[in-house]
């Protein structure tokens, strides 16, 4: 019985060791088997390991990707205009050892603290690059930058131990401060595109108006000139006629100019006309029997 009751702790014990010597890597982790604060063995596959129990201690580190989100700066692009830019990471713990030399016993709040320092410090340098205007940065081939922050920002992370795999930019806006300017400056800059926009089609009315007015001058000018010719023509035809009806009976011919003498002294608005009875305009009209000249046949 005596010898059950230190049997039975001395069982405990060992299977305490025993447990205390086992650990088990997840296929989402590496481990440090660490020594007095020595690295005594790096796990990177998953399973079951082995250790020095009490005298050994294992640290795990996450073997995922893993994601980053930077603090919020401000830049000043080549054009000086300042922008607020922030940014997120993608990148995974690629030397254990080194990372764990780089970090100590900060872990992984220390080492993000210290990549995000790094990632800012490549965001200032590359957007503040010559020919790199804030146009450039808040287009579509702010992608091109977003390579070159992380090609810069990666050799540095390598010296912690951490593999940058992607760099993206987020916000790229103007300061509160300098957004009602720059409003200002493109609604300045719109109203005048239409002023101008304006001014051209004022000016090709005109030309347009200009062209038809003389077109229109053309085309009754012209129409004038074919009527005048017309009339001139006709006239002339009438002319014929007449001189030869006149030449063949002039009784006729005095007649006529009389009629037209009558018709030209009636016309407008006095209809009456005070006249002496031996007026040559009763030479036709004074004698009702005398007969009267027979027209051109």
């Amino acid at each position: 019985m005596r010898r059950l009751t230190y049997l039975i702790p001395a069982v405990v014990l060992v299977i305490s060791v025993a447990l205390s010597a086992i650990f088990v890597v997840d296929e989402r982790e590496k481990a440090l088997v660490l020594q007095f604060g020595q690295i005594r063995q790096v796990v990177e596959e998953p399973g079951l390991n082995f250790k020095i129990p009490f005298i050994q201690e294992v640290v795990y580190y996450d073997a995922r990707i893993l994601a980053l989100d930077t603090d919020t700066i401000e830049v000043t692009p080549s054009d000086d205009r300042r922008l607020v830019v922030d940014a997120f990471a993608r990148y995974r713990i690629a030397d254990v050892v080194r990372f764990r030399q780089a970090v100590g016993v900060g872990g992984l709040r220390a080492a993000e603290d210290r990549l995000s320092s790094i990632l800012n410090a490549q965001i200032r340098e590359t957007l503040g690059a010559d020919q790199v205007t804030s146009d450039t940065i808040l287009s579509p081939g702010r992608a091109m930058l977003a390579e070159r922050i992380r090609d810069g920002a990666r050799t540095s992370a390598l010296a912690l131990g951490i593999d940058i795999l992607d760099v993206r930019l987020k916000q790229t806006n103007l300061p509160v401060q300098n957004l009602e300017a720059t409003y200002a400056r493109m609604r300045a800059e719109r109203e005048r595109e239409a002023a101008d926009e304006i001014a051209r089609g004022e000016e090709a009315a005109q030309r347009v108006r200009a062209q038809a007015d003389r077109t229109v001058v053309e085309l009754v000018s012209d129409a004038r000139r074919e009527a005048d010719i017309a009339r001139g023509e006709a006239d002339a035809q009438r002319n014929g006629i007449f001189a030869a009806a006149f030449g063949q009976d002039p009784d006729f011919f005095e007649f006529y100019r009389s009629m037209t003498a009558y018709e030209r002294a009636l016309m407008g608005q006095n209809s009456t006309m005070v006249i002496s009875p031996d007026s040559e305009f009763f030479e036709f009209l004074g004698n009702s029997g005398a007969a009267v000249p027979a027209p051109f046949q």
